[in-house]
C-alpha cells in the first residue's frame, strides 16, 4: 500500500493553499512554453491559443453570417458596485477586474457597433445612479466610470430596471434595446416587486442579459429568459472576459422587437470654429449638413433638428456584420476544391515566416488560405 511521503504531503498542501488565479497559472505553465525566434523576440513553442482563439471566432461568425443581426444598437450597462465587490477571489480585487474589463469592453463595443450608442448605469445603497446618458464616445463612459468606483450597500434591480425603461421606452424601434447587467452580489434590495419590472421590460422589447460574478440567481435568470437575453457565470477572470467580450458584437435581431424603417442621416463637415463666432447647438467642430448646428463627435444627433449624425467610415464598418468574411482553408498546401493551393513561405499581411507550411490542418501554427485570392496567412 502506497504512503505519502514528506515531501508528497509538503506539495499538496502547497497547492491546497494556492488561490484560484494561482492554480490557473500553475495548472498551465504557460513559461515552459515559451521560446526566442530568429528575432530575438518570445512567442508561444508548443501551439498558439491566440490562434486558435481567433480561428474559433472566425468559424463562429461564419456559423451564424446566415443570421440576421441590427446594426444599431440601444445598449444600456449596469454595473453592481454593492459592498460585494470587495471580494478578494479575483486578484487583486473584484472592482479592479471588473472596472478593466468594463473599460475593455466599452472600446470593443464601440469598435464592433460604431453607430450604436452605449450608456452607463451604476447601482449601490439600494438605488440605481445613471452615470451617462446614451452616447457614442468609449472615453465619456470610461471617464465616468473611472470616478464612480465608490462601492457600498446594496444592488437594486428593480431600481436599475425602472431607471433604463424610463429611457429606452422613449427610442425608435429600428434599433435593439438592450440592457446588461454585471452582477457581483448574490441578492438584490428593491423597494417593490421586481417582476413588475421585468415584465415592463418585457412589454417594451427590452432584451436583458446578465453577466454574474459569483454564483447564479434565480431572479436574474428568469429576467433573461423572459426578455429574450443570455445568461452566464463567470468561473475565472478569464472566462469573465469572454463573458463580456460575448456581448460586444451585435446579438441576433428579433423581428418581434425591431422595425425595418429608413433612417435619415447626415454627413457633417469638419470645420474648425473661428474666434468670436456665433454659432447654434453647443459648440464643436463638425456641422450638421441640415441645419448648420455644430456638434462635438460622431456619431451623435443633432440637438438642434434631431439627425442621425454619422461619418461614412462609421457606415461602412457596421457592415462586416451583414457580410462577414467567408471562413478560411486550414492547411499550407494541398488544393481547394479543383483549385492547387500554391505553398507559400511567408504570411501574405505581415510577411512573417509561416511555421507550418506543409502541416495537416488540425496543426495549431498551420497557415489559412483565403478562398478566394488563394493567399496565405499566418492566422
Amino acid at each position: 500500500m502506497y504512503e505519502p511521503d514528506d515531501e508528497d504531503l509538503a506539495a499538496e498542501e502547497q497547492e491546497a493553499s494556492l488561490k484560484a488565479w494561482e492554480k490557473h497559472y500553475q495548472a498551465e505553465r504557460t513559461w515552459e512554453d515559451l521560446e526566442e525566434d530568429e528575432t530575438g523576440r518570445l512567442r508561444l513553442a508548443n501551439g498558439d491559443a491566440g490562434n486558435r482563439e481567433k480561428r474559433r471566432q472566425i468559424a463562429a461568425t461564419a456559423a451564424n453570417s446566415h443570421v440576421c443581426k441590427g446594426m444599431i444598437r440601444f445598449l444600456y450597462v449596469v454595473v453592481d458596485l454593492s459592498q460585494a465587490v470587495h471580494e478578494e477571489d479575483m486578484r487583486p480585487s473584484r472592482i479592479a477586474v471588473i472596472s478593466a474589463l468594463m473599460y475593455k469592453f466599452f472600446r470593443e463595443f464601440f469598435s464592433q457597433n460604431p453607430l450604436s450608442q452605449l450608456g452607463l448605469v451604476v447601482t449601490r445603497n439600494g438605488i440605481a445612479e445613471r452615470l451617462t446618458e446614451l452616447s457614442g464616445n468609449p472615453e465619456a463612459h470610461i471617464a465616468a466610470l473611472k470616478e464612480n468606483l465608490d462601492a457600498a450597500g446594496y444592488m437594486s434591480i428593480q431600481n436599475s430596471l425602472e431607471l433604463v425603461h424610463s429611457s429606452l421606452s422613449q427610442l425608435p424601434l429600428y434599433g435593439s434595446r438592450e440592457v446588461l447587467f454585471v452582477v457581483s452580489a448574490l441578492s438584490t434590495c428593491d423597494p417593490g416587486n421586481v417582476h413588475t419590472a421585468i415584465a415592463a421590460a418585457k412589454n417594451a422589447k427590452i432584451r436583458v442579459s446578465v453577466v454574474s460574478v459569483a454564483a447564479e440567481m434565480h431572479v436574474c435568470r428568469r429576467m433573461t429568459e423572459e426578455t429574450g437575453g443570455t445568461f452566464g457565470v463567470s468561473t475565472t477572470q478569464h472566462h469573465l472576459d469572454e463573458l463580456l467580450m460575448a456581448h460586444a458584437p451585435p446579438p441576433p435581431l428579433n423581428e418581434e422587437s425591431t422595425q425595418a424603417s429608413l433612417v435619415h442621416m447626415g454627413f457633417p463637415q469638419k470645420r474648425y470654429l473661428e474666434k468670436d463666432a456665433f454659432f447654434s447647438g453647443q459648440g464643436g467642430e463638425y456641422v450638421c449638413p441640415r441645419c448648420s448646428s455644430r456638434v462635438e463627435e460622431l456619431p451623435s444627433q443633432c440637438n438642434v433638428c434631431k439627425l442621425t449624425l454619422v461619418s461614412s467610415p462609421h457606415l461602412a464598418r457596421s457592415y462586416h456584420h451583414l457580410f462577414p468574411v467567408a471562413p478560411f482553408t486550414e492547411g499550407g498546401s494541398g488544393a481547394l476544391g479543383d483549385t492547387p493551393i500554391p505553398k507559400a513561405t511567408l504570411c501574405f499581411a505581415c510577411q512573417r515566416r509561416l511555421r507550418g507550411g506543409a502541416s495537416s490542418a488540425s496543426d495549431d501554427q498551420a497557415p489559412s488560405v483565403c478562398g478566394k485570392c488563394l493567399e496565405s496567412f499566418c492566422f
